[in-house]
């Protein structure tokens, strides 16, 4: 990854957080046995702590591309041993968990996008004495499933104040484009619109992310069929670009708008092409649950006081783009 200088914070993050740690081990008294609630695998077994990330991404998915480097980074910074896999079949997903439990993972970090497929292995791997953190999706069931706190954005808040931004902007039909079967996330940001959308109608189009190019037909089909939408919201910036491609192919004088950053989101934005970007921040879902697991493994603390760890929504338009798109181009926004 390209070399660039961070802002102070980002820079003194890691720094800050190791030396807390650092203190923790050398100041009071001295400890006489496992901390209470810390995992008893973190004081037996030798080398570094080992933390599962385990996602429901689909293959080469740039939104959790950026979350793996996040993880990844905060493994380093941490000296802890990372591994990140993921599977959009919540099937193989959970098998994923499973592994994790039997390879006597110290923590695990998972996404829920579809709980009650995930529900067993998750509370196995509680039950298992193995802390748990879910990140993007599930804040709904974190706390019932045993996870210690929930890191992400509420989906309807954000897909609610994405449709007021659309009734800002004069729209009065707005398609909402779905990209993954069955992941409650993305219902929940169609819903959260819908809400937020307060000058006209909401219509749901169901496409398929691993099909790109069909994708992009079926947008655009849709926005021939009915000349009266002059919104489409796309829920994952790949999508975006198909967005984009099918307003221009049709003819349409849609605004488009998407969740979700890369560099293609950027550039399009800067290009008048996007109108604006939900930014949840996502390098934080994978950085922030490493160190809030190492934190409780090595010393009992929790964070959140029960309620989740919210990285967005934030917005990305024409005034903040230049400052953001340097972040989201490397590959941390």
């Amino acid at each position: 990854m390209t070399s660039h200088r961070r802002p102070a914070t980002t820079r003194l993050l890691p720094v800050l957080l190791v030396g807390a740690l650092a203190l923790a081990g050398c100041t009071g008294p001295e400890a006489s046995g496992p901390l209470p609630g810390a995992h008893q695998q973190a004081d037996t077994r030798d080398g570094p702590l080992r933390i599962a990330v385990v996602s429901h991404s689909t293959p080469g998915d740039a939104f959790w591309n950026v979350v793996q480097n996040g993880a990844e980074q905060a493994g380093r910074d941490l000296d802890v041993e990372v591994q990140y896999q993921a599977d959009p079949d919540p099937g193989n997903q959970a098998k994923l968990v499973d592994n994790a439990i039997a390879q006597g993972a110290d923590g695990l970090v998972v996404s829920l996008g579809s709980p009650e497929a995930m529900r067993t292995s998750v509370t196995n791997a509680v039950a298992a004495g193995i802390p748990v953190i879910t990140i993007n999706a599930g804040e709904e069931v974190s706390p019932a499933f045993g996870a210690i706190t929930h890191v992400g954005q509420s989906e309807e808040v954000a897909g609610t104040a994405a449709g007021q931004r659309f009734s800002q902007a004069g729209k009065r039909k707005l398609l909402c484009v779905i990209h993954q079967a069955g992941v409650e996330t993305l219902a929940q940001r169609c819903d959260g619109a819908r809400e937020g959308f307060t000058s006209g109608e909401v219509i749901d189009l169901q496409v398929d992310i691993n099909n790109p190019t069909d994708a992009q037909s079926r947008i655009k089909g849709a926005l021939q069929s009915d000349p009266s939408v002059d919104g489409v919201l796309t829920l994952n910036p790949q999508v975006a670009a198909n967005a984009v491609n099918a307003v221009r192919e049709s003819g349409s004088r849609a605004a488009v708008s998407t969740f979700d950053l890369n560099g293609d989101v950027v550039a399009s934005i800067q290009a008048g092409e996007l109108l604006f970007a939900v930014d949840q921040q996502q390098y934080e879902q994978g950085y922030l649950p490493v160190v809030f697991l190492k934190l409780f493994l090595d010393n009992a603390n929790t964070v959140g006081g029960g309620e989740p760890v919210y990285t967005g929504p934030g917005f990305v338009d024409k005034s903040t783009v230049d400052v953001v798109g340097e972040y989201a181009r490397r590959g941390t926004r």
